[in-house]
């Protein structure tokens, strides 16, 4: 039975909810308050930049508030965003009152960010939470004129949701293709084609100089001096993890809550999960900072359990995984972009589906798959097992034959 009978989760995110269920999963039978800057429940946020903006949908609740209270017995703190952690007296400062805690979870996530002198301009938007969606499907309902910054997940799949919708849309992006840091130059100059295939005008090496209108945005002016003429800017050039409340409060902060394997920071009693976390994932041996579903998800019911009740703490590991939807094509990346080479082992990189695997000294460190949705969860169980470079290339060369035979 846990010593503790109080905990509090900060951040009504993936990781906060899931942290809610792990601590009740492992038969934690306290209180439990969930604390939400937002007003709205718990919500799925893939969604919002994929089919959220295609057209009239629900938000995507986690559970309904009943559901939280009488299957979870939690008290919900919505709307009022967490301003001070007392690690001393163990307590939290949210909406001028004070919550006390025996065991905490802090889930607070990321913030977008945004490009300077632009975002009091009506029609600028980051698209981060529901309420920045909802924004940006009235403009595409309006059928707005689209500029994207960014050509990152976030970004290409606004895009293609414009599209979708026969929408023009440009997306400026300052470094030389696509997702240079989550799959590297090579595989990210491989995705661009699809933006090209599908209209999208795609400018890449450039940078915005000044988003321009008067209330409202009107143009957007690159370094290159072209102007482009806009109704909706969706800024898309990444978030910074959630942290600020929490200076002077004795974690220790550094890109994220530092924490050990176990999601435990460096204050008694006090764990973090989903991206606001930068734990040591043992698999790797180093410490991350991942914003990917998967992580989150994992992150926070491993974090729930153990700050509720300290003796289910273990090592949390995972093999980084995120994915993508542009257009009609599925993207998909395991492992770590760090490497030394990369070489698409099945199918060619102009047929639109393909598998490229990351090579780490003798190792094989990320892989990569276009439309192989069959093929992208075999190879993680390589980087699992940590295979070598030459192992993954011969289990490749079977896959290969096998999908030449018709039997993959």
């Amino acid at each position: 039975m846990s010593t503790r009978s109080k905990l509090v989760v900060v951040g009504a995110s993936l990781a906060g909810i899931r942290a809610v269920e792990g601590a009740r999963k492992a038969g934690f039978d306290g209180s439990i308050s969930l604390v939400g800057a937002e007003q709205h429940l718990p919500y799925d946020r893939p969604p919002l930049s994929k089919a959220f903006l295609e057209g009239p949908c629900d938000p995507p609740y986690f559970r309904s508030e009943s559901e939280i209270a009488d299957e979870l017995d939690v008290r919900l703190v919505l709307g009022a965003p967490a301003e001070k952690l007392n690690a001393s007296e163990r307590t939290i400062l949210i909406g001028g009152e004070e919550i006390s805690y025996d065991g905490l979870v802090i889930a607070t996530g990321a913030t977008a960010r945004s490009l300077p002198n632009a975002k009091d301009l009506q029609g600028v938007h980051t698209l981060r939470t529901l309420d920045d969606a909802i924004a940006v499907r009235e403009a595409l309902d309006a059928g707005a004129r689209t500029v994207v910054v960014g050509a990152g997940f976030i970004g290409s799949e606004v895009a293609s949701g414009a599209r979708k919708r026969d929408l023009p849309v440009t997306i400026v992006e300052a470094n030389p293709t696509p997702l240079v840091r989550s799959v590297g130059e090579v595989m990210g100059d491989a995705c661009s084609a699809l933006h090209l295939a599908n209209g999208t005008d795609l400018r890449c090496g450039v940078s915005v100089e000044s988003v321009e209108g008067n209330s409202r945005v009107e143009r957007v002016r690159l370094t290159d001096g072209t102007v482009l003429e806009a109704d909706l800017v969706v800024v898309g050039v990444g978030a910074e993890p959630a942290t600020q409340w929490l200076e002077g409060s004795g974690l220790e902060l550094d890109n994220g809550i530092v924490c050990d394997e176990n999601l435990a920071t460096t204050v008694p009693g006090v764990y973090a999960a989903g991206d606001v976390a930068r734990w040591y994932n043992p698999i790797f041996g180093r410490h991350m900072r991942l914003e990917h579903w998967s992580s989150a998800a994992g992150q926070g019911a491993a974090a729930g359990a153990a700050a509720a009740m300290p003796e289910c703490a273990q090592p949390f590991e995972t093999i980084p995984y995120f994915w993508s939807d542009w257009y009609d094509s599925r993207i998909q990346f395991v492992g770590v972009p760090d490497c030394d080479e990369v070489e698409i082992v099945l199918g060619e990189r102009d047929s639109g589906s393909f598998v490229a695997l990351y090579r780490s000294e003798d190792r094989v460190a990320g892989v990569l798959a276009l439309n192989k949705q069959r093929e992208i969860m075999k190879f993680r169980a390589l980087i699992a097992r940590r295979a070598s470079w030459s192992d993954a290339l011969s289990f490749a060369r079977t896959r290969q034959q096998l999908a030449t035979k018709g039997t993959a």
